[in-house]
């Protein structure tokens, strides 16, 4: 009897001691959290945070950009979240904005890399890089760009050429409702592909559209639940199944496509007569053997890969919402398709030097720009050193967020911020820029392939409406509703395009 009742106090005890034991550990931990992401003393204010997920909770995680809105009347132009383990600084207004990527530049040019990030790609790169390796990648990217035609007559003649592929690939729709996700995607990365990879890929190319859907859903899905909580709790999520696992399985098998290229590249390779970007970085990586500089396979493979998703998704994506709210204004689509008679007529290709002929069309794409605003947020910044704005202590490491969706609907830029509205971007009937349109961002890591994309969204758009007129399917609805992930992307849907000739 003692010796049972005793085995059953010991047992008591040592399962009281265990709670004692975890009970310990959560509060350390607790601790730890707070201690760490506690705000700094004249830190700019903002709403009281969770334990770990700091203010995720108090974002709608469907629409984020909109969420964050509530805040900027509460805080005003300047105001913190904690996003998990991430302290960040959203500011709104352009005169905040202009001074942050003017006066502050050389203190936020680095990026901050989330931890499902790091695992992606780590340091490497041009897109999600910092410090040297950004500084080489983002050099040698651009005069390679403008080596194989970046600016010249030659680049300009393959997006007419891919222009032209893509008209004769909606033509066998004959005006049956359809989806353009992938024909887009197609055309579009074809011309960063023949740049990268000296070659385009056909529409019907099996392996290509495999690897424009991967490429579509890891975008997609890096935004995801399931992403956010893999930066919060990555010792137990990646041994979880869920969207994050997706994120990772799909870029390898981007890597795999690409390496076996560069393989390719390196066959018949001449460094005395480069034939595109892989070239190019095969060269360079010869001259320096001794790995002092960021030239080496892993970057080559993602620096790669990351021409190939900015030179795919933005522009490919925007050209998507053009479409669409021609659909839905079809009194816009008949004024550009009346100035595009007018100019260029039916039969004779746009070229770039037709610009600024044509202020109505390239307003449109502006303010299909301005209205799509896929990317609300800009690219994030990280503050390398501790630094002042507007009377606020920002240090280092703090995340720094640009509100481009409360700038891109500000009613003191914008007549009717909520409506499409081409007038925003004419004045006496000509082209007027403005300002507090910011879709490339602005400074040294402004998007690098701003030029080829305001090429591309010309060229193709006018294609497409010269030989089109784009509808809503018989019995079916279209709408202005988005997904978000890397871009703020139309939910899919199907058009018809009904040919004009």
């Amino acid at each position: 009897m003692l010796s049972s009742t005793g085995s059953l106090v010991a047992s008591l005890w040592a399962g009281l001691h265990l709670w004692t034991l975890l009970l310990a550990a959560v509060t350390f931990l607790f601790l730890i959290d707070y201690l760490k992401s506690r705000r700094p003393k004249n830190f700019p204010p903002g709403p009281r945070r969770l334990p770990f997920v700091g203010n995720l909770l108090q974002l709608d995680v469907k629409q984020p950009h909109l969420g964050v809105q509530q805040f900027v009347k509460k805080y005003g132009n300047i105001f913190s979240l904690n996003l998990g383990n991430l302290s960040s600084v959203i500011i709104t207004g352009l005169p905040l904005i202009k001074k942050v990527f003017t006066q502050m530049e050389q203190d936020i040019l680095n990026r901050p890399v989330t931890l499902i990030r790091e695992r992606i790609s780590k340091n490497n790169g041009v897109l999600f890089s910092s410090g040297q390796t950004w500084k080489e990648q983002r050099r040698f990217t651009l005069m390679t760009l403008r080596n194989f035609g970046l600016g010249k007559k030659s680049l300009e003649q393959r997006m007419q050429e891919e222009a032209h592929h893509l008209v004769e690939v909606i033509k066998e729709e004959k005006g049956q409702p359809f989806n353009p996700h992938f024909s887009i995607n197609n055309a579009v990365s074809n011309i960063i592909c023949s740049i990268t990879f000296g070659e385009r890929f056909e529409y019907h190319d099996s392996q290509f559209q495999e690897m424009l859907k991967l490429l579509d859903e890891a975008t997609c899905l890096e935004g995801s639940v399931m992403c956010q909580l893999y930066n919060i709790f990555p010792w137990i999520m990646k041994y979880l199944p869920g969207s994050h696992q997706t994120v990772f399985r799909n870029w390898g098998k981007l890597k795999s496509f690409v390496s076996p290229m560069i393989d390719n590249h390196r066959r018949d390779w001449n460094p005395d007569e480069p034939r595109d970007f892989i070239d190019a970085f095969l060269t360079e990586m010869t001259k320096y053997p001794e790995k002092s500089t960021s030239f080496s396979e892993e970057n080559l493979i993602w620096t790669t890969l990351d021409l190939f998703l900015a030179g795919t998704e933005t522009t490919s994506t925007t050209l998507r919402w053009a479409l669409l709210y021609m659909a839905l204004y079809p009194d816009v689509q008949e004024k550009v398709q009346a100035e595009i008679d007018r100019v260029i007529g039916q039969m004779r290709q746009a070229s770039l030097a037709d610009r600024e002929s044509m202020p109505y069309t390239n307003a449109v794409i502006h303010e299909v720009q301005r209205m799509g605003n896929i990317v609300p947020f800009n690219g994030p910044r990280e503050v390398s050193k501790d630094t002042n704005l507007d009377g606020f202590h920002l240090p280092k490491g703090t995340i720094i967020l640009t509100n481009l969706t409360a700038l891109h609907s500000d009613p003191k830029e914008w007549a009717t911020p909520e409506t499409f509205n081409p007038e925003h971007f004419l004045e006496n009937g000509q082209f007027k820029k403005r300002d507090s349109f910011l879709p490339f961002s602005m400074g040294k890591r402004a998007c690098l392939g701003e030029q080829l994309a305001r090429s591309e969204l010309f060229i193709f758009f006018t294609a497409l409406m010269q030989n089109f007129t784009f509808k809503t399917p018989v019995n079916e609805k279209l709408s202005l509703k988005f997904r978000i992930g890397l871009t703020l992307s139309p939910v899919s849907h199907r058009l018809c395009a009904v040919p004009r000739l």
